[in-house]
């Protein structure tokens, strides 16, 4: 318990001192109402669908809605350490992290925004003379430490037979990996997108997250709710799935109208939006509510497995203290209401 005060203060000081978010989020700010605070990232996803087209503001008008944008999922994690979201779109890997030791964030799992495909992959520059994931023996490799394309990195390298040691791993956001890139300060990156699309105009792909699914290593970008708020606040959530739901219907039935909204909030082309968006996995609201996702009221789904998994890799790069047991992931899936409120 020590331990974990000292983190939580840790945390809270830095948050105070520099903030960890990219940005200190807007909101509609009416004093007599109470706030969302909802923590999103700029890969392409129904949520930056959601918060372009205000569905939220639109469905909850006795909330402020507060959107604060982040880099990766580890400053996710960190923010709701230090108590400052209540809604979050962050990666399986992290999510596998923070709901182990020593985190323990009190945090659950809500929905399902996409499943990593083409659009998180390992890319080698140009000119490097990297041709396969062996020849990265080391080189020098970034990718956001504590994220999903960490995860996968880690997983590609122990499959051609490479510890983390063999390479030279350097922590950086996308936004920092594309400045290096660019400068030749590293050899290969494992991101996401848009930032990976842009780097793959000088590079190619060694892997991509589509392929380590494939082999047993699937990685998920989720929408997880503090449990405090989801207590005391169950109809909010409901709401909120709601609306994601419908982003991921736009996304299925009119991928011109979804491109669009996510096109505006990361500053590209409706078009090249529309291919950043097929290179993901959408499930549908119906698939979400499955036995192998996030599951029914009172029978969490095998996306609790999928995190288990994660949390025993994590271990086994020692990148966790230990594996988190299988019943800490299942409590950790909030099901309550489903499968109706995604699917009527």
């Amino acid at each position: 318990m020590k331990l974990k005060a000292l983190l939580v203060a840790l945390v809270a000081a830095i948050l105070a001192l520099a903030g960890c978010a990219v940005d200190g989020g807007q909101a509609t700010n009416d004093p007599e109402k109470p706030t969302i605070r909802i923590a999103y990232q700029t890969f392409p996803s129904g949520d930056l669908i959601v918060k372009n087209n205000k569905w939220l503001e639109e469905a909850l008008p006795d909330y402020n809605i507060k959107w604060i944008k982040f880099d990766s999922g580890a400053d996710i994690n960190t923010a709701f350490i230090a108590k400052e979201l209540d809604f979050g779109a962050i990666g399986s890997s992290p999510v596998a992290r923070g709901l182990s030791e020593p985190l323990n964030i009190p945090y659950q799992v809500a929905f399902v925004l996409d499943v990593a495909g083409d659009n998180e992959a390992l890319v080698a520059r140009n000119g490097t003379n990297i041709n396969t994931i062996a020849d990265l023996r080391g080189k020098k490799v970034a990718t956001p430490f504590a994220s999903t394309a960490h995860y996968s990195l880690l997983a590609a390298l122990s499959q051609n037979g490479l510890s983390p040691s063999d390479v030279q791993l350097v922590d950086l956001q996308p936004p920092a990996i594309l400045a290096a890139w660019e400068r030749g300060d590293i050899d290969a990156a494992y991101t996401w997108l848009p930032t990976l699309d842009q780097l793959r105009t000088t590079g190619k792909d060694l892997i991509t997250s589509k392929q380590l699914a494939a082999d047993g290593k699937p990685t998920l970008d989720l929408g997880v709710v503090s449990t405090e708020f989801a207590e005391a606040n169950p109809e909010v959530v409901d709401t909120w799935r709601r609306q994601e739901a419908r982003a991921l219907t736009l996304i299925a039935d009119d991928p011109d109208a979804a491109a669009k909204a996510v096109s505006a909030e990361i500053g590209l082309t409706p078009e090249e939006t529309a291919g950043q968006l097929k290179q993901g996995v959408f499930l549908t609201p119906e698939e979400i509510a499955s036995t192998e996702w996030l599951g029914s009221e009172g029978n969490p789904g095998n996306i609790a497995v999928n995190l288990e998994s994660a949390s025993q890799f994590l271990a086994d790069q020692k990148q966790i203290p230990a594996a988190t047991p299988l019943k800490t992931f299942q409590d950790a899936i909030y099901t309550k209401g489903l499968p109706g409120v995604l699917t009527q």
